[in-house]
């Protein structure tokens, strides 16, 4: 009978040990609401600065670098691309298209 008890006693204070939540974890407010509403969500962004780097990365869509345009000239054609894997898209692209000449 003694042992039962002790045995018994000493379940309740494993079970309280294992089930214990501490205060720590009571103190985010996640635990009760995980989800945030998007004006919350989106209050330490600055609309300002979303909207100027959304610009910029538009601008230099549009504004490309000449050397970058003459590389893609030269991905697109098959030979071109070839003679630049040996000596550069520069050099490539002088090779095929700096000689163009028109009648």
């Amino acid at each position: 009978m003694r042992a039962l008890i002790i045995l018994t006693l000493l379940a309740v204070w494993v079970m309280a040990a294992i089930c214990y939540e501490s205060h720590e974890s009571m103190e985010s407010h996640e635990y009760h609401n995980p989800f945030l509403s998007r004006r919350r969500a989106n209050d330490f962004i600055q609309a300002d600065a979303r909207l100027e780097a959304f610009s910029q990365e538009r601008i230099r869509e549009r504004i490309k670098a000449p050397q970058e345009r003459q590389r893609e000239i030269c991905e697109d054609y098959y030979p071109c691309e070839l003679y630049a894997f040996r000596h550069g898209y520069a050099a490539a692209y002088k090779h095929y298209f700096g000689k163009r000449r028109t009648k």
